[in-house]
Order: C-alpha cells, then structure tokens, then sequence
C-alpha cells in the first residue's frame, strides 16, 4: 500500500558559492525580494539532500513529490536527471526508482532568472526563487492510481445535481496491472468501477447516485463528503488514496449576479497573496490558516487566489470554511510570443491537480495581459486555453481578468464565460466616482455579459495619517474612505457577480518605492506581517459582518493639528454613542459609518459605544503637524493653510493649471507631455508602466484632466524644482 515520507530537513543550500544547512520550505528572496527597488537576487542555487535508500520492494516504486519550486528546475539522483519542470506553483512529480543505490544525492537547481517562455516574467510582485513548498517521497505498488499526469492524484469527481438527486461521477486513472477499482463514499454506500482502455490508458468509471443530497452551501453550510478509492490485484488490495467533494450548482446572471444553490449569493470577495514579511513564500500550514482566519473575520465568503496556483492546503481550507474560490495560471501582464506552451502546461496542471475541489467555480485563462496591447499570437493563445479549459471541465467556468485600460468592445471582453475588470479610477486614474459612471455605461451597454470587478484598491502605509485625505496620498485616511465609497457602489449595483478587494494583505513587489517604505505593495488592509489592521478593513467587517462591533478609525492618527476634529466610527449596528474624556457628546443613528465633530483642546480619551460594544483611543492637540504622518519630511505642511496657486501662466501662455488636453494639442506642449508621462510610466508600481498601450477612452479621461492634478496624483511634490521647471517650460509655449 501507499505510503509517503517528508523530506524537508536536513537540506544543503547553495548560492554564489556559499553553502548552509537549511530545512525545507525555503526560499533565498526572503529578505531581498521584500525590501526596495534594488534589484533582488534572481539566479540559479542549489539544494542538495542526502538520504539512505527508502523501503522498496521490488513490486514498488518510489516518487518524488515537489509541491512547488520556483520557477523552473532540475532534479538529479546520484548524478542523473529524472525531471525538469517550468511553472513555480505547481505539484510535479518523478520516479526515482530506476536510479536509487543505498546511499543517495538528491539534486535540484532551482532558478528564478528572468527568460522568455515560463510565466510569470513581468509582474507587480516578486517572484520568490527556492525549493517553498513540502517535498515527499512517495512509494507505491507496481500497480497504483495514476502519478505522472501533471502532478494529479488520479481521481477525478463530477458530482451532477438532477431532478433532486445528485449523480456522481467517478473517473479512476490506473497504471500497471489493477483489475478492480471500488470507491466508496462516507454514509453513502460503495460502487466498483468499470475498468476500460482510452487513448492508451487505463481509466476506470462509474456512477454513485445520492438522494437528497447534502449540498455544499457557501459559509453557512461547507459539507463535503468523504472519498476512499481502492485500487486491486487479483484481490488483494495494493493502492488506497482519499479526497473529497462537494453537491453544488452555481450559475452567473448577467442581470442578477452570482447564484449559489439557486440562491442569489453575491460574492464578497478578497484578493490573496502567498508571502509574507521575512518568510516570502515559504509559509508553513499555520500561516495559511491564519490567512483563511482573517480573511474570514472580515466577512468575505470569495477570494480570488491570485496571480498562480495557490497550496493545495489552501484550496483545502477554502472547501472546508465554504469559501469560493477563483483559480488562476500566473499568465499575466505582457504576452510572450515563445510561452504558449508554458501557459497551457500551467493550466492543465492547474485544472488537474484542483478538479476535485467544490469551492472552485472557475478557471481563469490571465490576467492584465493586454499592458502592451493585444496581438494575433495573443489572442490565439487565449482562444486555446479557452477551448481546454472547457475540455477539461466542462462544468466550470472559463474566466479572465481584463486590464482597466482594455476597451470593452475588446474581443476578449467576451472570449471567457465570465470576466471582470481591475478598476482603479480614485487610484491611479480618475476620481474614485468614475467606477460608477465605468460600471453603469457597461451594463447599459452589454446587458447580456455577466461582469464583475476582479481588482480594486487603493495604496496606504499605515503610519501615514491626514484629516483631509487626498488621492495619491499614501494614507491610512485615504484608503478607508475610497474604500467607503466602493462598498456603497457595490451595493446599489446586484448585476456585478462578485467584487476581489486588492488585496487582503500587503505584499512584496520588489520594484515599488512608494512613500518611504519600499518592496511593497500596500493596498492590503492587512499589514505584510499580519499585525495591524488598517481601518479599511473594518468598514468591510461593518458591511459584511453580523457579529457586534464598533471600531473608532484615526487612532494612529493622535497628533492632531486642527481645533476642531472628525471622529468616525465603522459598525455593524445601527446606533453609535461617543464619548469625550467620559462625557457624553452625542448619538447617531445610521448604517456602517457614524461621523462626530469633537473641539480639541488637549489630550482626550475617546470612547465609542453600541450595546455591548466598545472601542477606545486617545488623540492630542498638538500646534505643529507630526512629520511621521507624511511620506517625506519635505511634504510637511499646515493642512488648513490655505494653498496659493503660484503656477498661474502668463497671458495667452500654458502652465500645469491646464489640462492635459488642452498642453498636448500644441505640437511643444506634446512633446513636454510625452517626456513627462514616459517618465512617470517608468516609475509606476516598479516599472509596470513601460510600454503601457492607453485605449482611447483612458486618453480622453486623462485629456480631461489638469496636468497638476496627474502630477498630484502621480505622487509628485508640486514644489519641487523638477515640477517647478515643467510649469517653467510651459509658460514659454503660446495657447494660440
């Protein structure tokens, strides 16, 4: 019978020349992929492990198991290769059984370098190189359920509701000589399977039908049922493995949104992220758990397991807790002409490996890969993984997450049975109400595509406070209220299938440096260590919550300049009280946000109340702003300063008061705007801004804009001198 050894101790680490002893899941860009714009290590390192012949019979054979190696690698057993693999987020296996001796050395090297045919290459995260993820060794009979298929586990159930029952069907892949295959499922009954030949191999199938099935319901109700496949010889049982499965239906309306069961169930959904601070993506179980457990107590009942193959104990939790799940291959950002091959290897590796999984409704084929424009080579590539999705797994959906910046009468808007768009107007373009105006002239305009918003957010470093919030300021103030807004356009709007807030959790980017704290993304509402939640995310545990619970927003925010204050609190109940210094100053009656002034005059203590609940901070009155609020100590200001426009032009010339329109219809004024932007693109979350191809309906949007606000916006000081010498530039080009 089956059985498998861990193998993640006692490892030898190689790089650059330099040895030490490591234990397994490890990665060397644990602390140099997380920490600025310089660039981290991506090369080529070896692991080396050591181990005595295992157990072998000679009617068995021994495996290895790799969970996931990023991003490409080599596997040599006392000095001869038995595998290659392109693709970091994946299960791969090999059989090492032709090359064992009784003392062994296991070799693998392992390289994240950049190339032109394995994805991801160009991305706004940090692609981790090492040995992350658990490796076993696996020693099976002659006979044995199938191993060499993409790194599935052989088995694969299609449970089928019809007329009140479900009908579920099993496929068995067998290698060797196994003449009988039963399968038997937890308080249901057992049922053999038919063992037949198709396309070479040997499958076994059969049907176990359920009366009044128990379904697998989403939060309130996550039941799987139990799975034991046997595999025989002549009757004498050599290969046993166990899975699960859940009964559900689910179904997008293009006019009603997403439906569970028959229910509407609209998708409350958060993006996720692998790493962490100083692990990168070796997490071990307890990490991942505690991501399910704060993504869960916020509400969320979707998460979009972005950008690649998350751990299968991931995609576990999300089946156990109820949780949706949207899949995905890490093709992204820019097509390569030379990776087609890798995206469909990805992808068949993806869909087999996850088949089985109840929480999965989709497939998704890439995601923002039109940043450089989209070509026939890349269209054909999406109409390929398109078409093998759907004959792998007829049953889910193909899926895409489109760029903003992708018209919508683009083909591949309805290539994919579902699709959504990363909005980041009130972001990096636009106000944050142009998500609105977005989704009401696509739906008027596509009534029958079913859309949702796959990506949304907004960036905050959670030191950075101010009382009058800007877009493009960094801070925790600004990224609650957008945050705000977006929760309420959710909800007046029950055609979009589901919402992916990005991101649950701060992330490395190794690129970025962004407001004194770089190698980080920080749209999450969630630290990169896990410790602070930022107050975003608890108007989503206001919205999405039913638990009692009031929380005051600003408490990092204490030095306070102004005389009088704004006090909001985010609850689930419907009235709020506040307190100063012990005195009563009001209640309000409301939904999730309660705003109170307060007149400062010291240092108070502030307490907020519902029922039961309660929350307390201090703030003070402080005459001079605390420089720790802002992303550089040059930027300090007076907020209640009144600001002087000292960019005025002379008459008939520009200046940056004008829009952007208005600069580059004049041929001088063109070609200052075009230095400019290359410029500010290159700087963009790292370099993503390179080669960026914007639609027509981005340039009219930006056309309208003044060129001070993209400057403001763009996280430019508007008196610094490079700002001051474009206004310069510009007074010396006539309007007419």
């Amino acid at each position: 019978m089956r059985n498998e050894y861990l193998l993640n101790d006692n490892w030898s680490f190689i790089k650059e020349g330099k040895e030490e002893k490591i234990n397994l899941p490890h990665t060397w860009n644990s602390v140099d992929g997380q920490t600025g714009p310089e660039q981290y290590y991506r090369g080529i390192c070896t692991y080396i492990k050591e181990f005595d012949r295992p157990l072998v019979e000679s009617n068995q054979r021994c495996y290895i198991e790799f969970r996931g190696v990023n991003s490409s690698c080599k596997v040599y057993v006392n000095g001869q290769e038995v595998v290659s693999h392109d693709g970091g987020y994946s299960t791969f296996r090999a059989d090492l059984t032709d090359y064992l001796a009784n003392k062994n050395e296991l070799k693998v090297y392992v390289s994240n370098e950049p190339n032109d045919k394995v994805y991801p290459q160009r991305a706004d995260f940090t692609f981790y190189g090492g040995i992350y993820r658990d490796v076993y060794l696996v020693i099976v009979d002659e006979s044995h359920f199938d191993l060499d298929y993409y790194g599935g586990n052989g088995l694969y159930i299609t449970p089928v509701l019809k007329d009140g029952k479900a009908e579920v069907e099993f496929k068995a892949y067998v290698t060797g000589a196994g003449d009988k295959v039963v399968v038997s499922v937890d308080g249901v009954g057992e049922q053999e399977l038919t063992i037949t030949e198709e396309a070479g191999k040997r499958v076994a199938k059969g049907c176990i039908t359920i009366e009044n099935p128990h379904r697998w319901d989403g939060l309130r109700d996550p039941f799987l049922y139990k799975v034991v496949a046997t595999l025989a010889v002549d009757g004498a049982e050599v290969d046993r493995i166990y899975d699960k499965f859940g009964v559900r239906e689910f179904h997008v309306d293009p006019e009603k949104g997403f439906f569970l069961n028959g229910r509407s169930y609209p998708l409350h959904g958060v993006s996720r992220h692998q790493d962490r601070a100083g692990v990168g993506n070796a997490l071990t179980k307890e990490m991942h758990a505690e991501d399910m457990d704060l993504i869960l107590s916020m509400g969320a009942n979707s998460i979009r397991l972005a950008h690649y193959q998350h751990d299968q104990y991931f995609y576990d939790l999300c089946d156990e807790k109820g949780i949706i799940a949207w899949a995905e291959i890490p093709y992204i950002t820019v097509h390569m002409d030379t990776g087609r091959e890798n995206t469909i290897s990805q992808m068949k590796e993806l869909i087999t490996q996850n088949y089985n999984h109840a929480s999965i409704i989709c497939w998704a084929l890439s995601n923002e890969i039109t940043l450089q424009g989209v070509t026939e080579d890349l269209m054909e590539n999406h109409r390929i993984l398109n078409d093998l999705v759907h004959e792998m797994d007829p049953n889910r959906y193909s899926a895409m997450a489109n760029l903003f910046l992708l018209e919508t009468d683009s083909p591949l808007v309805t290539l994919p049975d579902i699709r959504g768009y990363n909005l980041y107007y009130g972001w990096y373009v636009g106000d944050v109400e142009d998500n609105d105006k977005w989704f009401d002239d696509f739906h008027r305009d596509h009534p029958e595509v079913a859309i949702g918003l796959t990506e949304y957010g907004a960036d905050s470093v959670i030191t950075l406070q101010s009382p009058k919030p800007e877009k493009g300021d960094y801070t925790e103030s600004y990224q609650a209220i957008y945050h705000e807004h977006m929760l309420e356009m959710f909800s007046k709007r029950p055609y979009i299938w589901g919402t992916y807030l990005w991101n649950m959790f701060e992330f490395a980017a190794a690129g970025r440096d962004e407001a004194g704290d770089p190698g980080k993304n920080h749209k999450g509402v969630i630290t990169f260590d896990r410790k602070q939640k930022k107050d975003a995310y608890y108007i989503y545990k206001a919205w999405w919550t039913d638990e009692p619970f009031v929380h005051l927003c600003g408490r990092r925010y204490h030095d306070r300049v102004e005389e009088e204050t704004e006090i909001k609190v985010y609850s689930n109940q419907k009235t709020v009280t506040l307190f100063v210094d012990d005195v009563e100053i009001g209640t309000l009656t409301g939904e999730h946000v309660f705003k109170f002034n307060v007149k400062l005059t010291g240092v108070h203590r502030i307490k907020a109340v519902s029922g039961n609940q309660s929350d307390e901070m201090e703030i003070a009155k402080v005459s001079e702003p605390n420089p720790s609020y802002f992303a550089s100590a040059d930027e300090v200001r007076n907020w209640f300063d009144a600001p002087k426009d000292e960019f005025e032009a002379p008459e008939g010339y520009f200046s940056i008061n004008n829009t952007m329109g208005e600069i580059g219809s004049n041929p001088a004024g063109k070609a200052i705007l075009d230095k400019m932007m290359a410029a500010m693109a290159s700087k963009t979350a790292g370099g993503m801004g390179d080669g960026v191809e914007l639609s027509p309906s981005m340039q009219a949007m930006i056309a309208r804009q003044p060129l001070k606000k993209i400057l403001t916006q763009g996280g430019m000081d508007l008196n610094s001198d490079q700002v001051r010498g474009l206004n310069a530039a510009l007074n010396q080009i006539k309007r007419y």
